[in-house]
């Protein structure tokens, strides 16, 4: 019993790590979805030449070709958004059973200390 005990602990301690790193990759695919909202407002006000980065070199394109690229890759963050967070209500869930596995093995544990 004391060894289950044990296992249960280590795996819980595992779906909290994986919790932990899929809220910071949350986080930081939606500080990348604002990065792109503001770059797309920029370039559908600009009324001049616009630029794209393409690995170290700056190429003008225009400005339609522009916003489809920065919409594409809007749709692209969004779909890993969408990803991580079933990730992370999966474990999440899994987080809360392993949870209640424990809580459940220390109640009969002090059960039978009694």
């Amino acid at each position: 019993m004391e060894e289950d005990a044990e296992k249960l602990t280590m795996e819980y301690q595992k779906v909290q790590s994986r919790m932990q790193a899929l809220a910071i990759q949350k986080a930081q695919l939606a500080a990348e979805k604002e990065e792109y909202k503001k770059a797309l407002e920029e370039v559908e006000k600009s009324t001049g030449k616009v630029y794209t980065s393409r690995g170290n070199a700056m190429i003008e394109t225009t400005k339609e070709e522009s916003i489809k690229a920065i919409k594409e890759e809007q749709d692209s963050v969004d779909l890993k958004i969408s990803i991580v967070d079933k990730q992370y209500n999966d474990t999440s869930k899994k987080e809360q059973e392993l949870r209640e596995r424990i809580n459940a093995i220390i109640k009969e544990q002090e059960g039978q200390a009694q």
